[in-house]
């Protein structure tokens, strides 16, 4: 059904202000402010153009009844106009509005003329403007009936409704016809108790004679969203606050949720059905004086690299930003600065090339759309799986911080709904969609801990978002697609807490292929307890504890490392707002791609890490037949893992803003790829070297602990004894041989089928 634009009814010269009083519009009446609205529109130029005028008869000559206007233009062409738009915007917009419509009227032939007479709705007019935006924290009594512009995240959108804005009423008895205007953004009109015959004489007709004609009222598309504060911007420990915008003609269905957006819009008041039924229980005045706040949207810009396409816009830059950002773009060492700037309070040797890899995550890829439509990820996924107490929470955290945009969640308490989106039922009965973490961190990095304690349906549901970076949703009638266009930083822990030596990789691993196949980088992060190591973390942790400022925490943290001067400007860490600034910059100014030398070392590379997995396999499942294991192989090595190194080459291409990856790139991003997913996939070397003929000893260079110990063992059973598993530990305790050390040459001597573990384990027997 189509409907026509409304009629807008010229408001008196007078009107009623928010505390009752009556006042004039700034010594404007209503004609004169039209007057002026219609020069602004035939006589601003910019550069010697009449934009606005030629903008008028373009929308026209396509059948749009809008123009776009700069705030910052009516103030430079008129003061008094723009401060009459600033503090009472809604008597002074249908001015604005029939203004246009006069100045395209002069500037048409008479024949066009004729034509936009007869079209009775006026130009809508849609707004945008550079001014510093209102927090939603901040807004006030003050801002009613102002005009204000709120940044935020569009995180629910309801369905396009008909809103009438004028009124066909009809009298039963004497057939007379009356029209009302609809006024109010969100609530109607009150129809007359009586009939007055439209003045003419007659018989009384009595009281609720008048019905609605629907096909004779006037109508407007409206919508209905929800504006949601930024998460990065929420204060620790509060909920973030919301508003509602109502959207009408032709600002409806150009946002969906996880848009970030800048509204500029008009402070209103409404009647809520929550207020409305506040007389009861006591409270009978609470319906009448208290309202809910919404912003009436008169124009939304975009904010920020939502993650390309026609409408992402360009994030401002100043020129000493643009100076600052190349400079550091020009260092030489820019990766190993940018790495060490990744929480620098993080110590450890087995941190570096964490660091070098979230450092990639950060500054991401370059996405691609091949010809047939098809779009190829750029974001890089990371997964660190290990122990407790490796710091993994803590470079989520950091990474939430630094990241252009930043999400923060934990496994354990997140849905399938709550990380995708979810489909919600409102007052009146209609189904609308609201975004989840996933959505609202469309182009930026997501971070999801303890991965491992959602339910496997919750991570099923994230496959397509992962790879994909789309959310499909079939629900309730509503059929539509998300996007996601981030990248996912998660921490997990093994199955049973620690990474368990005497387990294979599949063991330890408590998820499924399909899901780890999708992460770029997986890093096993293990507690190895070395003298040396547990020496150098805790004088790193307690020079973290004991020094308070930056610099000697920074300090401390390069030198625990083995990192630069942190006091330096070239080689030192980065502050976090460069950071920010720099990770922003990159990721939206660059989009290198791999020169022919670099893809030709790649092709080479990638079919022999094919070829040596494909051996690896084999001799696992030799092994397996011959130690009753397994052979299945947890983290596959397939096309996805190709297409991420070429991901981790952009991505150092990207950090030095060069057009193109080269040969060091690959050679760097290989040797992450090995140290991190490669590794992962390979069996437990600890384990493969006491399954190997001879036990703890037989390979070259066994630890010496194990071999003594499995030699006690041998010597203190004979063959086909029985024991009891607690008192043969103990016993050799008292021979000063470790508990963790007996129990593994225990379970290492049941693999190689020489002992038989008995009642669950409590006892065990020597077979050979």
């Amino acid at each position: 059904m189509e409907f026509s634009r409304p009629v807008v009814l010229e408001p008196p010269d007078e009107y009623e202000s928010w505390g009752g009083q009556k006042q004039l519009n700034f010594g404007l009446d209503g004609a004169t402010s039209r007057i002026r609205f219609r020069e602004f529109f035939r006589n601003f130029r910019l550069d010697g153009i009449h934009i606005y005028r030629e903008a008028l008869i373009r929308h026209w000559n396509r059948n749009e009844m809008f123009i776009e206007v700069d705030l910052a233009h009516l103030n430079e062409f008129d003061e008094v106009l723009f401060n009459n738009l600033q503090s009472k915007p809604n008597e002074t917009l249908p001015y604005f509005e029939a203004g246009a419509k006069d100045a395209l009227k002069q500037s048409l032939t008479t024949q066009n003329q004729e034509q936009l007479q007869s079209n009775q709705g006026d130009f809508q007019i849609i707004l945008k403007s550079d001014q510093n935006p209102q927090s939603l924290r901040s807004l006030t009594a003050e801002h009613i009936n102002t005009l204000i512009k709120v940044p935020g995240i569009v995180i629910s959108c309801s369905k396009v409704r008909s809103k009438a804005v004028e009124v066909s009423i009809k009298c039963t008895k004497c057939q007379s016809v009356k029209r009302l205007a609809c006024r109010s953004v969100l609530g109607g009109t009150t129809i007359p108790a009586k009939c007055d015959r439209n003045g003419a004489q007659g018989e009384d007709c009595g009281s609720g004679t008048y019905v609605i004609m629907a096909d004779h009222c006037e109508y407007i598309d409206q919508q209905t969203l929800r504006l949601q504060e930024c998460p990065e911007v929420v204060p620790t420990g509060e909920m973030p606050r919301a508003i509602m915008l109502t959207a009408d003609r032709y600002l409806v269905d150009r946002i969906t949720p996880g848009t970030r957006v800048s509204v500029i819009g008009i402070a209103s008041l409404f009647n809520s059905a929550s207020n409305s039924s506040g007389g009861k229980g006591g409270q009978g005045g609470l319906g009448s004086s208290v309202r809910t706040p919404f912003l009436r949207v008169l124009g939304m810009q975009l904010d920020g690299d939502t993650g390309g396409g026609p409408r992402a816009l360009t994030s401002h830059f100043t020129l000493q930003d643009e100076e600052e950002m190349q400079q550091l773009a020009r260092d030489p060492d820019i990766y190993k600065r940018l790495s060490r700037s990744i929480a620098p309070q993080i110590s450890g040797e087995y941190t570096e090339d964490i660091k070098r890899a979230i450092a990639c995550l950060l500054i991401g890829g370059s996405r691609k759309a091949l010809p047939d439509g098809v779009r190829l990820r750029g974001d890089i996924n990371v997964l660190l799986m290990g122990d407790p107490s490796t710091a993994k929470s803590q470079f989520l955290k950091f990474v939430q911080q630094v990241a252009p945009i930043g999400v923060y969640t934990s496994g354990k308490g997140s849905s399938a709904a709550g990380l995708t989106a979810s489909v919600i039922k409102d007052s009146k009965g209609e189904f609308y969609l609201e975004g989840g973490a996933m959505v609202l961190a469309d182009g930026g990095v997501i971070c999801i801990d303890e991965f491992d304690k959602m339910r496997e349906t919750d991570r099923v549901a994230i496959h397509e978002a992962m790879e994909q970076q789309t959310i499909s949703i079939a629900k309730a009638g509503i059929t539509t697609m998300l996007n996601c266009r981030n990248s996912v930083l998660a921490a997990a822990n093994p199955i049973h807490g620690r990474y368990d030596d005497l387990r294979d990789v599949g063991d330890n691993i408590n998820l499924m292929s399909t899901i780890l196949s999708r992460f770029d980088c997986i890093f096993i992060v293990r507690d190895v307890r070395e003298m040396e190591r547990d020496r150098n973390i805790a004088r790193h942790v307690l020079g973290v504890h004991i020094h308070t400022s930056l610099a000697q925490t920074t300090t401390a943290a390069s030198g625990g490392s083995g990192g630069g001067d942190a006091s330096g400007v070239d080689g030192g860490i980065i502050p976090p707002a460069t950071l920010k600034k720099f990770v922003a910059y990159c990721r939206e100014r660059c989009a290198p791609r791999l020169n022919d030398e670099a893809a030709q070392l790649l092709n080479g590379q990638y079919v022999h890490i094919r070829n040596q997995v494909r051996q690896s396999l084999l001799h696992r499942r030799a092994s397996a037949e011959k130690n009753s294991g397994s052979d299945a192989q947890v983290v596959p090595i397939t096309i996805r893992q190709l297409e991420a190194i070429v991901r981790l080459s952009e991505a150092l291409a990207k950090m030095r803003l060069s057009a193109e990856a080269t040969v060091l790139d690959v050679e760097e991003a290989l040797r992450l790829f090995k140290v991190s997913t490669l590794a992962a996939s390979q069996s437990n070397p600890v384990l493969m070297q006491l399954m190997a003929p001879g036990g703890a000893g037989g390979a070259a260079g066994g630890n010496r602990d194990l071999q003594l110990a499995e030699e006690y063992l041998k010597r203190r059973m004979s063959l086909r004894a029985t024991v009891s598993t607690k008192k043969m530990v103990e016993e050799g305790e008292a021979q000063g041989y470790s508990n963790d050390v007996l129990r593994m040459c225990i379970r290492a001597m049941v693999m190689r089928n020489e002992m038989q573990e008995l009642h669950h384990g409590k006892l065990i027997r020597r077979i050979r």
